[in-house]
């Protein structure tokens, strides 16, 4: 399989949508000779902060020495992004190599009258693989939706079972409730593996340490307010936890504290599962793990954030860094949201700082609200809102909106949030070389 039809490929199943269940993965695994029980998994579920979590943990272990796989969704940039191993992302070759295999293995079971594995699965089975070639110590396992369901939630060789932040998201597919929401996350928990979680709501609580008694796991709560002597900032922040003083991380963010304690606390405990790191290796993997597109300065003078907030949970954690690094700041919103998510609540809660928004369209998604609905629907508590007939179109408007001590903040779908920072690094750099007297 060549680059172009792995594009292709990839391009004709993503219909498929999403089905949760384990019979596809089992079915496609098994045929494929199950590589993820050659493995060792750190499983992390969550509705928001996964990806910071993971990003935390992955950098520490590599620091610490192991070969670390790492899963992660949704992407940003690059397709390949999703499978990484020591922060590399798979490479093209192995990419089409496995594809086609698994490809193969889907036509075999769609002949057979089997349902086709859907892209999520397709794309779990090629990691697995993937780290299996590459011999990884341990993985870093994100899970894409919910837990007990989640194509992830194959494996069986969980060191440690890690909950995010649990909040209302995925209604559709989890339940109506935090309880219902929180059973599906907890589905991660395997019998005998340790647990860590972050402190969650009281019924989201209860959930977990049933799950963990009855599997027999020992349970690690991490609590951010034991967090002290905090300097937050928006280039680095510095705190001391769990017997660390000065720890610091390059992640912007208030909520920040809350996944960096998280880290912490799972990788303590991944320790006692065979998985030291020492102190000055943990604070450099700290300190160097990135995690583009969560609350990240993509250009200053103003300002420009990007955000990846995409339910209600994650816009109160943006409202409240936005009002902790920018007080009386005058701030332009581009936002950009799936139709399936409840946008009512995420404008509901971000329109009081906003002295204008701009609505933009997440390209090549069919989930996507479109820019001129999104913008009626804003326009019904805030009277300046614009729709862009493009990103581009976007970023050019809100420079010429604000000035240099104006913040512009984009949020909403990942999916288009890659292609913003990609459109603002071409405009830095162009910027830079007509500075230099070059042409563009």
């Amino acid at each position: 399989m060549k680059e172009r039809e792995a594009a292709e490929y990839i391009e004709r199943i993503s219909h498929l949508g999403i089905v949760p269940g384990l019979d596809g993965i089992r079915e496609l695994c098994g045929r494929l000779g199950n590589p993820q029980d050659d493995l060792k998994f750190v499983h992390i579920a969550g509705t928001n902060g996964k990806g910071s979590v993971s990003a935390y943990m992955a950098s520490v272990l590599k620091c610490g020495g192991y070969r670390v796989g790492r899963y992660i969704s949704p992407v940003l940039f690059d397709y390949r992004e999703r499978i990484q191993v020591n922060d590399r992302m798979i490479t093209k070759e192995a990419l089409c190599r496995y594809l086609e295999q698994v490809k193969n293995i889907c036509d075999e079971m769609a002949a057979e009258g089997l349902p086709h594995p859907t892209p999520f699965e397709v794309e779990t089975a090629v990691g697995f693989l993937y780290f299996r070639e590459k011999k990884c110590d341990i993985v870093v396992l994100e899970t894409g939706m919910g837990g007990l369901l989640d194509a992830t939630n194959i494996v069986k060789n969980t060191c440690l079972a890690v909950l995010c932040s649990i909040s209302m998201d995925h209604m559709k597919f989890l339940g109506g409730t935090l309880t219902e929401i929180a059973e599906h996350k907890a589905g991660i928990i395997k019998k005998g593996c340790f647990v860590v979680t972050m402190k969650q709501k009281p019924e989201v609580m209860e959930v977990i340490v049933r799950k963990a008694k009855a599997l027999g796991c020992p349970l690690f709560p991490a609590d951010a307010g034991e967090a002290e002597h905090v300097r937050y900032g928006l280039e680095k922040q510095q705190f001391d936890y769990g017997g660390f003083q000065k720890l610091e991380i390059s992640l912007a963010g208030q909520y920040q504290i809350e996944n960096a304690a998280l880290a912490l606390e799972a990788l303590a405990a991944l320790g006692d599962r065979g998985f030291p790191v020492e102190e000055r290796k943990l604070r450099k993997g700290l300190l160097d793990a990135k995690w583009p597109g969560r609350f990240t300065v993509a250009g200053r003078r103003p300002y420009f954030i990007v955000d990846g907030a995409h339910n209600e949970d994650a816009a109160k954690r943006l409202v409240q860094s936005v009002k902790f690094y920018f007080t009386n700041r005058r701030i332009i919103y581009i936002m950009g949201i799936l139709r399936d998510k409840d946008y009512g609540k995420m404008i509901s809660l971000t329109h009081s700082l906003a002295d204008q928004y701009i609505t933009v369209n997440a390209p090549d998604n069919p989930r996507a609200m479109p820019a001129y609905e999104l913008a009626q629907e804003i326009a019904l508590v805030h009277p300046k809102v614009t729709a862009a007939d493009s990103l581009e179109e976007a970023v050019e408007m809100s420079y010429l909106l604000a000035d240099k001590n104006d913040v512009i903040i984009a949020f909403g779908s990942l999916s288009f949030l890659g292609r913003l920072m990609k459109i603002l690094e071409r405009r830095t750099q162009d910027a830079s070389e007509n500075r230099g007297g070059r042409r563009p």
